[in-house]
């Protein structure tokens, strides 16, 4: 079956971006985006592949799921398929269907959506975000990559935003790749007496 791989850069203090919704405090550190760009080539805008010496992207990833908000950006520069290499699914309640083929605009609930996309034939599915979507989308995470950037933000948009309800992950990996990041690789687990929980 395929996975839902939630994969984001963050603050130490958990912060996905700013309270704007702006992420550019993080920045790009030229050996973090040499790492990313060979461990990750599939998560960078397919118009960022050049830049970056990306020729085909190869990876786990088919599609990529996000939010409104996470679309957003793109939209504003008159993108409307900042990853085309995959197929992308935006919820979005406030948009009419897209007319390019690779992205579908889904009003239906996030939950239901994925799971019966991972029952599709294909490969890994990506959670591009934002915190809202994460939030309600958490039970269906099988795999959480987080970039972790050594910021403090104070306030901001949420790794996953939801009501109090600790969910336990193990450490898959932890690797420094340079100015300070460190890309920490959490797959689901059980505590000791508590069974993973489904709504």
């Amino acid at each position: 079956m395929r996975k839902l791989v939630y994969y984001v850069a963050s603050t130490i203090d958990g912060f996905i971006a700013a309270p704007d919704g702006s992420a550019e405090f993080f920045g790009l550190d030229p050996e973090v985006a040499r790492h990313l760009a060979t461990h990750w080539p599939q998560t960078f805008p397919t118009f960022a592949h050049s830049q970056l010496g990306i020729d085909r992207p190869q990876g786990r990833f088919d599609a990529v799921v996000m939010g409104r908000a996470t679309y957003d950006p793109a939209l504003k520069l008159g993108v409307t398929s900042p990853y085309a290499h995959l197929k992308q699914y935006v919820f979005t309640r406030s948009l009419p269907p897209s007319d390019d083929p690779a992205v579908e605009i889904v009003s239906a609930d996030p939950v239901a959506f994925v799971r019966d996309l991972k029952q599709r034939s294909g490969g890994d599915i990506w959670l591009c975000g934002g915190g809202q979507l994460a939030g309600q989308l958490l039970s269906e995470v099988d795999e959480l990559v987080v970039k972790l950037n050594p910021i403090v933000a104070g306030s901001g948009i949420p790794l996953v935003a939801r009501a109090f309800d600790p969910q336990h992950l193990a450490l898959v990996d932890a690797t420094p790749v340079g100015g300070g990041v460190v890309v920490l690789r959490y797959t689901r687990s059980t505590a000791p007496g508590r069974a993973r929980r489904r709504p």
